[in-house]
């Protein structure tokens, strides 16, 4: 899924996600990578076919089912085996065709889609592109309310639709069931990346208006998809469970059914160990004890997400689908620098993440090729009187010797700071970052006294909450290296709500025409990073390693940089 996207969201995702940041915190976007991993030699096993799989994740999904609405990675995780895109990603982090080609116009503004005939929803109904063209609409709908509206805004029309001005999109063309072209407001070379890759089954939805299509029983309790599994089974909090689907368009797959199973990770072991689970995203602090199983192998691969701490700028007007830049706090340069040199982030790595991660710099990750080399930007390294000096000089000072900094006008400083509920590492990162902050005189505490669970967390981030003044967050990113889904002046999912006119020209330079030119663009992203690295609108903390479990009866799975669920119909079982 895009992650953005994902892994598309994420995101993306991020995310989180953040999603995904997150998440990746929210992102749903996938992730990808440059080879596969090679498995265990295996003589003595074979493949069968049959069976049942779990797949563990140590947060709850919030149990919406179409990409359109969902929020969370672990909901992503859920419709990755159950729903199908127009594209996919593939090693090398390019868009190639999935239910769908395409041929681009020579003044390179429409793309021409023709989709697969005989793709089937779970349901029996054969897809069409209605049903694309209706996903697209409902997005750019004044009364759609979910946070994808950024993968239909490009398309001609769309902005029109969603201010109440048109009743359909303009640049939506069909041709006739299988074929539709789309054509866009302006050249950008990422405008295929950008597009909502994810159909809706129109029928399905049948009669529901868009303002209740979130919340409705379709979308959340019995929804229809194209994948390779269907969701059979949901028990809020616990698992959910999803069945092979014989008609799937690239083949019956192989297994009867995977199990989307919430595990403690400090049990993942034990869970291993005994069968209960067969892949899991581990965290860096089950590797060790992982290791140690005879039955479980380790895959672990440069990813395409990173972890940072925003920095309140301002809050989102939702109905303008804007960003306003009106909370000043963080408006000193040398402020935001000097929080970060205050961070230890190897001892960090070290102390919370086994050291499966590298310290950032920037926020696009090493693994994309427009990604800035390090001696291109500021290091940051962990300096204390370093981060005083700064305070100093934008006179951040202790003026009635409590220890801790006045701002420049003579008021109490204080910073609220949010991270998300999970595993003990959490409490002691977060609490390590609040530290950090005190020791350089900069008074900083917990944002709610304790840490926030996952999902109201993310709702706080959604709605600016004011208790969120800095905020832990992960993102993954998705293939497409374009920062502008998290980083542009009016994203949705730039929670800091960054607004900036340099940032502004140098993403919108990034998709020009231009941009076509390989090394023209890379040129211009490199120059964004060098900005944003010296801006430091939010702080880079780390690249994560993308760290997985596997039971070494389930065989045919695909690691790269954005997943581990491609083809997830070749999966496979081998007692």
């Amino acid at each position: 899924m895009k992650k953005s996207a994902l892994w598309a969201f994420m995101l993306m995702l991020v995310m989180a996600l953040f999603l995904a940041a997150c998440n990746s915190d929210t992102t749903t976007t996938k992730k990808a990578g440059e080879k596969d991993k090679e498995e265990p030699a295996s003589t003595t096993t074979e493949a069968k076919e049959g069976g049942v799989v779990t797949f563990g994740t140590d947060q709850a999904p919030e149990g919406v089912f179409d990409p359109a609405y969902a929020g969370s990675i672990v909901d992503s995780y859920i419709q990755n085996f159950s729903m199908d895109g127009i594209y996919d990603v593939n090693d090398d982090l390019e868009y190639v065709p999935n239910i769908a080609k395409w041929d681009i116009s020579e003044d390179k503004l429409t793309y021409t889609f023709t989709f697969e005939k005989g793709v089937k929803w779970h349901n029996g109904e054969e897809l069409t592109v209605d049903d694309w063209v209706f996903a697209l609409e409902t997005l750019a709908d004044p009364a759609y309310d979910g946070e994808r509206y950024n993968y239909a805004e490009n398309i001609k029309g769309a902005k029109a639709k969603k201010e109440g001005k048109a009743d359909s999109i303009e640049g939506i063309e069909v041709v006739d069931p299988y074929t539709v072209k789309i054509t866009f407001e302006e050249v950008k070379i990422n405008n295929l990346e950008n597009i909502w890759q994810y159909p809706m089954p129109k029928k399905h939805y049948e009669g529901i208006a868009i303002k209740d299509l979130g919340e409705s029983k379709q979308v959340r309790e019995n929804p229809v998809g194209l994948g390779p599994f269907k969701v059979k089974k949901v028990v809020d909090g616990e698992y959910s469970e999803l069945e092979r689907f014989d008609d799937y368009w690239k083949g019956k797959p192989q297994l009867d059914g995977v199990i989307v199973k919430v595990i403690d990770p400090s049990l993942a072991a034990g869970a291993f160990q005994n069968g209960e689970i067969d892949i899991m995203d581990i965290r860096p602090q089950s590797v060790k004890e992982l290791s140690a199983l005879d039955n479980v192998r380790i895959e672990e691969t440069p990813g395409v997400s990173y972890s940072y701490i925003g920095l309140r700028f301002g809050h989102r007007d939702k109905a303008a689908l804007t960003n306003v830049a009106d909370f000043d706090k963080f408006k000193s340069k040398e402020l935001r620098q000097a929080l970060l040199y205050a961070i230890n982030r190897p001892a960090m790595i070290d102390a919370f993440l086994e050291g499966k991660a590298e310290v950032a710099n920037t926020v696009i990750p090493r693994t994309f090729w427009i990604a800035a080399e390090e001696s291109e930007l500021n290091q940051y390294e962990f300096n204390q009187d370093k981060a005083k000096e700064l305070l100093k000089s934008a006179g951040y000072v202790d003026k009635d010797g409590d220890g801790f900094v006045e701002d420049p006008q003579g008021q109490p400083f204080k910073i609220s700071f949010g991270h998300y509920a999970g595993p003990a590492a959490f409490e002691g990162r977060s609490q390590a970052i609040i530290q950090a902050w005190n020791d350089i005189g900069v008074k900083t505490e917990l944002a709610t006294g304790t840490l926030i669970e996952f999902n109201l967390y993310n709702e706080m981030k959604n709605n600016d909450d004011a208790a969120l003044e800095a905020f832990f967050g992960s993102w993954s990113t998705g293939a497409d290296p374009d920062p502008s889904g998290l980083w542009a002046n009016d994203a949705e999912w730039n929670y800091g709500r960054w607004v900036d006119a340099e940032n502004k020209r140098l993403l919108k330079e990034g998709l020009s025409e231009k941009a076509f030119e390989k090394e023209y663009r890379k040129n211009v992203y490199v120059e964004w990073q060098k900005y944003f690295n010296e801006e430091m609108p939010a702080l880079p903390l780390w690249e994560n390693l993308d760290l997985y479990g596997i039971n070494n009866r389930l065989q045919g799975v695909h690691i790269n940089a954005v997943g581990f669920q491609t083809d997830v119909h070749k999966w496979h079982v081998a007692e």
